[in-house]
């Protein structure tokens, strides 16, 4: 049976920022809930020191590679939380994360945490999904 998605915006300015206020997700077999995801490198060492782009850009490489463990994909996302420890710069760099939902097609309610560390202290910026197949 094939997942199918419903979005619910009873106010539409969050579409603006490529994520729904709610999704109906009905006919979804699996479900995926996804570790947060950080800029690690393989090995689990924290990279890119102090670059909020080259950061979103691995954690979003880590968190494809999880739902790809699973047989699945970004499009698969029905639910996105973002931790930061700064809010404003992760909104000066949005775009990186807005360009690879929307080349994925999807809008996951999403939700953007200010947080004050994250595991690692050079850490600005973790990924948190849960997806359906």
């Amino acid at each position: 049976m094939a997942v199918e998605r419903s979005a619910v915006n009873p106010v539409e300015w969050s579409m603006r920022f490529g994520f729904n206020q709610g999704e109906v997700v009905s006919g979804g077999t699996r479900t995926l809930y996804c570790a947060g995801q950080a800029a690690t490198d393989a090995e689990g060492a924290p990279q890119h020191e102090g670059d909020m782009a080259a950061q979103l850009e691995l954690s979003l490489d880590n968190l494809e590679a999880v739902l790809r463990g699973a047989g699945m994909a970004l499009a698969n996302l029905v639910r996105l939380n973002v931790f930061t420890t700064d809010a404003d710069l992760l909104t000066r760099n949005y775009g990186v994360l807005a360009s690879r939902l929307a080349a994925a097609g999807v809008r996951p309610p999403s939700t953007l945490l200010g947080v004050e560390r994250l595991a690692f202290p050079i850490m600005m910026v973790e990924l948190e999904g849960t997806a359906v197949a």
